[in-house]
């Protein structure tokens, strides 16, 4: 049986389809370099947290296919995958849903001083309440930066909850935002300006690393507030600590930071007006019972030798070793 080392367990039900084809060993760590035994006998991999470059792919012979249970794949050196001819399987749409969920519920959670009113009545304040740091959502607007398909869906949430909504993304025609009936910026900096919610949904890549930094908090709205379940490469954290020490944003809401996991000594965590949760956003029953599933048949179909269509390089199937 080919064997597949996992990073970290996945929901039961993907581990269940799993075990059914092949033998699984878990690493139980972020950082594969330190299992370099483990990962020399892995015909496939699946990482759930941690990175794979070409290092350790060319230290793998016997190594077929790499999944990560979700869509982002900043984590993989994605050449090096191609040119080694490894596909890189992924689980799009599985978690959309959950994800937009979270950003709402982070929206609410950081709009209505939730956190901070939680702690301070806790410690028998019970005057916070008269902080009046709460807002009404209806009527307010929220923009979209990145319009895939969670970001589609988080629009629509948002919507629902009687917010307008901006939508900004370059890759995406301004046609299909108005469409649905939101309303399209092409310059970032005019949605930044309009907008009192910020809602983050675009991959990390070299071109968004730190793309929200002094600049573009200084352009936002003052009062207004900041939600990523993007990645956390895209925020510069030193930039946003300013911004909202200073008051200049009201609150941020974040589901990924640059360091995960987070570390608590983060200057970022002293801010009663900062909220995190631990990439989770994805991590509903649902949705990790969708994801787990689909990841664990698309590992096993490469491994028979199939071309699964779910690959974040689907240019690897020309690569010599899919054409016995």
């Amino acid at each position: 049986m080919s064997v597949v080392l996992l990073s970290h367990r996945l929901y039961e039900d993907g581990m269940k389809v799993l075990e059914r084809e092949s033998t699984t060993d878990i690493a139980n760590s972020s950082d594969l370099r330190n299992n370099l035994e483990q990962v020399k006998q892995a015909d496939g991999i699946v990482l759930r947290v941690g990175r794979i470059g070409r290092d350790l792919m060319e230290a793998c012979p016997k190594l077929r296919v790499i999944s990560r249970p979700g869509v982002g794949v900043d984590t993989v050196d994605m050449a090096a995958a191609t040119e080694l001819g490894i596909p890189v399987v992924i689980a799009p749409g599985a978690n959309l849903r959950s994800v937009a969920e979270h950003a709402m519920a982070l929206i609410y959670a950081i709009t209505k001083n939730v956190l901070e009113s939680h702690l301070k009545t806790a410690a028998g304040d019970f005057g916070i309440r008269n902080k009046y740091a709460a807002i009404e959502l209806a009527g307010k607007r929220v923009g979209i930066v990145g319009f895939g398909n969670i970001g589609k869906e988080t629009a629509r949430i948002c919507k629902n909850n009687e917010l307008a909504v901006s939508v900004y993304d370059p890759f995406v025609p301004a046609s299909v935002a108005e469409g649905l009936g939101y309303q399209y910026e092409a310059d970032l900096f005019g949605l930044l300006g309009a907008c009192d919610i910020l809602s983050l949904h675009m991959p990390a890549t070299p071109e968004t690393e730190k793309m929200f930094g002094e600049r573009q908090f200084a352009a936002m709205k003052a009062g207004a507030f900041l939600v990523n379940c993007a990645r956390g490469e895209i925020i510069d954290e030193a930039a946003l600590y300013t911004a909202l020490s200073t008051g200049h944003l009201a609150g941020a809401a974040v589901d990924v930071m640059e360091d995960e996991p987070m570390k608590p000594d983060s200057k970022l965590f002293s801010l009663p007006n900062f909220i995190a949760t631990p990439h989770m956003a994805a991590l509903t029953k649902e949705s990790a019972s969708r994801t787990s599933k689909l990841t664990a048949e698309g590992t096993l179909a490469v491994l028979r030798g199939e071309r699964w269509p779910h690959v974040a390089n689907p240019a690897v199937y020309a690569h010599p070793r899919w054409q016995k």
